[in-house]
């Protein structure tokens, strides 16, 4: 019989969609204004393991747009707060918070061998790129978020081969980088062409960023895992 919470979910994907969904496990990495919508969108609908990598604590500005960012939830660790708040989602799901970096010292230490997608929601283009190679050598389906600060209107987030962005520089730098370590792989971005005036701030190199645009593009990647599963690609 099909969970209720999932009961509308499954006029869409069928209940083979559904235990599909529950046999599949997902990583996500960065659990900011991307990361953590792409995470509550997989745990809404019916994932049933989810691994959280962030080694942030949230702070006030992150209220605009993150998901577990509240005025309760200051000072937290991310990924501690969001797998507090998506068990209160679905307690079934098995979710496991690391409030840990990335980075490759460290990358034996989330599963990457024995999970079946990658979210990489990370910032950081060195560490970033690092995801990327390991996911990438170890087999797994990567999807990853390119820049979305700057950026006002989320009907101008695209997926795209990590080769045939247009008018992003996040992505630009990635294959530069990409191109310099000698990989030749290939994964699909979501990114954004939109091009709005740099507004750094003084305080610290900053860009404006809204959650319209950064929580739209973490329900594209879920979407993306989400109907890849289920077949509809």
């Amino acid at each position: 019989m099909t969970d209720t919470k999932f009961e509308r979910l499954a006029l869409l994907a069928g209940e083979e969609g559904l235990e599909k969904l529950a046999n599949t496990s997902v990583l996500v990495f960065g659990a900011g204004g991307v990361g953590s919508f792409a995470a509550e969108a997989l745990v809404r609908s019916g994932i049933g393991k989810i691994g959280i990598i962030d080694h942030d604590t949230i702070c006030a500005s992150n209220i605009n747009r993150q998901i577990e960012a509240t005025t309760l939830t200051l000072g937290l660790p991310k990924a501690s707060a969001l797998r507090k708040r998506l068990l209160e989602i679905n307690p079934d799901c098995e979710i496991k918070a690391q409030d840990e970096l990335f980075c490759l010292e460290s990358k034996n230490n989330f599963g990457i061998d024995n999970t079946d997608y990658v979210i990489d929601a990370i910032d950081s283009i060195n560490h970033k790129l690092d995801l990327i190679e390991t996911v990438c050598k170890a087999g797994k389906k990567l999807y990853s978020s390119m820049g979305m600060a700057l950026k006002m209107d989320p009907s101008r987030i695209k997926t795209a081969s990590v080769w045939k962005t247009d008018k992003c520089p996040l992505a630009r730098l990635v294959r530069q980088g990409l191109r310099k370590r000698g990989f030749t792989g290939d994964f699909t971005v979501i990114y954004s062409d939109e091009m709005l005036p740099c507004t750094v701030s003084r305080e610290k190199k900053v860009n404006g960023s809204i959650v319209t645009v950064t929580g739209s593009a973490g329900l594209l990647l879920a979407s993306l895992v989400l109907r890849d599963i289920i077949g509809l690609q």
